[in-house]
């Protein structure tokens, strides 16, 4: 078992999907790359060495010493990094497991809320539908972060890998349209979709792409005050097809920009708005688009709104 367990180790590949890291994030294969680095530099000096020194034993105690050093603050590097990275790996699995823990008491409070609302248990006062609309409201808010969290937990352990198959861009955008018309409505926003004739079908994860769309969805709406408007453009552009959604919201400020795409983050213009979100969408839309080798990007102007665009490869 003990050999096992040696051998496993020097698998640097399986420890770094281990920990949910790329080759180039993950302490195993950096610390080989740092070892290859101080056997080069050992050489390096070494060869340097027998030109001005003429004492072989000094350029020994010299290399020797060099070695040493580089050593030791390699693995005292490495170390720190595996620690981080353990602690990553750690906290992704209790937010997986603590996620999936709370998906079934919310689930049964939702439908018990509902049943009370419905009447069949018995006639309740108006009072009482206001508190359970409400109960019914946080309820939902919960499920929403619950749901976020289990996204990110599983994108970050590499445990949601895309199921691909040709599918229409173009078809998938429509339907979420058409899934959203109430929301759009009761909101007073007009939406305006254009889409490029003859389209080719590309390889995506519907899911995963059509998960993407919708927070780019729910975002727009979320963040345009009174009457507003949404256009949204699909069409080829060289080896891609490109979305855009343009809104004219409360955009995002300047200083705020670089940060949109980290977990957690909203801008503050938002928060002013006591607008709901967990500040995770944006993060999820940037992760499953990168892994489906697109790319993603924005513009906005505070009070004038923000464009998101992703271009995902045909191929």
């Amino acid at each position: 078992m003990g050999i096992k367990k040696n051998v496993s180790q020097l698998n640097v590949s399986k420890r770094c999907r281990e920990h949910g890291l790329s080759l180039w994030q993950c302490p195993q294969f950096l610390f080989l790359v740092m070892g290859v680095i101080i056997i080069l530099t050992s050489v390096a000096t070494y060869a340097i060495g027998i030109r001005y020194v003429e004492n072989p034993a000094v350029i020994a105690l010299i290399v020797l010493f060099l070695t040493t050093i580089l050593f030791i603050i390699a693995f005292a590097i490495i170390q720190g990094f595996e620690k981080l990275a353990e602690a990553n790996r750690l906290k992704s699995e209790f937010i997986s497991v603590v996620s999936h823990q709370l998906r079934t008491p919310l689930s049964n409070l939702k439908w018990t809320i509902e049943l009370l609302m419905s009447g069949r248990l018995g006639k309740i006062e108006e009072e009482q539908v206001e508190c359970f609309g409400i109960l019914k409201e946080n309820n939902d808010r919960m499920a929403e972060l619950i749901s976020d969290l289990l996204t990110v937990s599983r994108l970050e352990q590499r445990t949601l890998p895309p199921k691909k198959r040709e599918a229409s861009l173009g078809e998938l955008v429509q339907g979420l349209i058409s899934e959203f018309q109430p929301f759009f409505r009761a909101s007073n926003i007009q939406i305006e979709f254009s889409v490029q004739n003859d389209l080719p079908k590309i390889y995506l994860d519907p899911f995963q792409v059509r998960l993407v769309i919708e927070n780019l969805l729910d975002n727009a709406i979320r963040y345009i005050k009174d009457k507003g408007e949404i256009k949204i453009k699909l069409e080829r552009k060289e080896k891609h097809i490109y979305f855009e959604i343009k809104d004219n919201g409360v955009g995002i400020p300047k200083e705020d920009q670089k940060y949109i795409f980290q977990k957690f983050f909203r801008s503050e213009n938002v928060l002013k708005y006591q607008t709901q979100g967990s500040g995770l969408g944006l993060y999820i839309a940037k992760a499953i688009t990168e892994k489906s080798g697109g790319k993603i990007g924005f513009e906005s102007e505070e009070n004038k709104g923000s464009t998101f665009w992703l271009m995902l490869p045909i191929q």
